[in-house]
């Protein structure tokens, strides 16, 4: 899933590709990108025909070949829960206070950032490399890889104030299972409201230099679930990448500098379908942010003609993942370090530009699982109506 950009620069840069090194060096400060196009009928954001589209993603080009490495920023964010007197609301006896630390070291363990024996690699990698590589796979060099380096930041918290969240104990009567929290009230809390602002998640890991440009950062929550309209039961946003920008300065050339970033759930067992559990959501968002680094499905690009999915998403964008979430098997079990992990499978780019037949692995359209699309999308019009 997506999200608007945040940002306080008086307007955004056309995307044009990233920065970071290298010839791509344009009108903004981000991480290193590539651009890309390719040929064929559809219809842009607005109804048009056209037949060029043009997409930007992380990290070097397939064809070059070589070893990107982004930095991986993790920063843990638990939740204060509070009472309608801003104080730490008390339940049971017990403060709803709920840490985030016990999943940190499960999801440094992950195949997100631990490598793993994959068909379209002949060397162990991590997860996202896999599913680019697969994408390219007949295009790239053999030596070409996107890596990400995790790394832990300060542990943040953020504030909910009451009539915001839902929440559900966990069987000692401690906080807390699940929270369900408005995504509006959480989008504020999160951000930050000023470039000066030093207490939000976002503004503070921005400042301390915990997160920078450079890299893909992710805020890392306990099965902290967002509803949206102000009702609970329109739930549950499990995870978004977005970015957000700031202004530059005399230290890198006055460009606008963003952020690009995600905000997953870690997910305990039971509380969704065995298809979503412990990384999928990051899986996802990181995949995504990897594809579509700068959101462009706002017309400014025109990444993809309109596309419908097996799973009924009507979208005009690089969401490698939204075209696959809620399928029968759309996680990929992995086992490693002692537990079974639940990255999601991903569609390629080959799905997204109408190939027939792919260039991705094996003529593959989905990846790890390569069985899961097997067919294109029919040409849409704007809507899929």
């Amino acid at each position: 899933m997506e999200f608007a950009p945040r940002g306080h620069s008086g307007s955004a840069s056309p995307v044009l590709g990233g920065g970071g090194g290298g010839s791509n060096q344009v009108e903004f400060d981000s991480l290193r990108t590539f651009n890309g196009s390719y040929q064929v009928q559809g219809v842009g954001p607005q109804g048009h025909p056209r037949y060029h589209w043009y997409y930007t993603i992380a990290g070097r080009n397939p064809k070059d070949g070589g070893t990107s490495f982004i930095e991986a920023p993790i920063v843990p964010v638990s939740l204060d829960l509070l009472d309608w007197d801003k104080s730490v609301r008390i339940v049971n006896g017990h403060k709803l206070h709920y840490s985030v630390k016990p999943y940190l070291t499960p999801v440094l363990n992950s195949p997100l950032f631990q490598n793993f024996d994959y068909s379209s690699s002949d060397v162990p990698t991590q997860f996202v490399d896999a599913v680019q590589r697969a994408s390219f796979y007949n295009v790239m060099q053999q030596d070409w890889h996107t890596m990400l380096r995790p790394s832990v930041k300060i542990d943040r918290t953020i504030a909910v104030p009451r009539g915001s969240y839902r929440f559900s104990l966990k069987k000692d009567g401690t906080c807390c299972a699940f929270v369900l929290i408005d995504i509006n009230t959480f989008a504020n809390l999160l951000f930050p409201p000023t470039a000066a602002d030093k207490h939000t998640p976002v503004g503070a890991a921005e400042h301390s230099g915990e997160i920078t440009t450079r890299g893909i950062a992710t805020f890392l929550f306990p099965n902290t679930f967002l509803y949206s309209n102000g009702d609970p039961s329109q739930c549950c946003v499990l995870g978004f990448h977005t970015y957000d920008f700031e202004p530059g300065d005399e230290h890198n050339g006055f460009r606008q500098k963003r952020y690009v970033l995600t905000f997953a759930s870690w997910i305990s067992p039971g509380m969704f379908s065995p298809e979503f559990q412990d990384i999928t959501a990051l899986s996802h968002e990181l995949a995504e942010s990897i594809n579509d680094p700068f959101v462009a499905s706002d017309g400014v690009h025109g990444v993809t003609p309109w596309w419908y999915s097996l799973n009924g998403h009507c979208q005009d964008d690089l969401e490698v993942a939204d075209a696959i979430e809620g399928l029968t098997e759309a996680a990929y079990p992995i086992s490693m370090h002692g537990r079974t992990y639940h990255p999601q499978n991903e569609a390629l780019l080959p799905w997204f530009e109408f190939q027939s037949p792919s260039t991705g692995i094996a003529g593959a359209y989905s990846y790890p699982n390569e069985t899961l699309l097997t067919t294109l999308s029919p040409p849409m019009i704007v809507n899929c109506q």
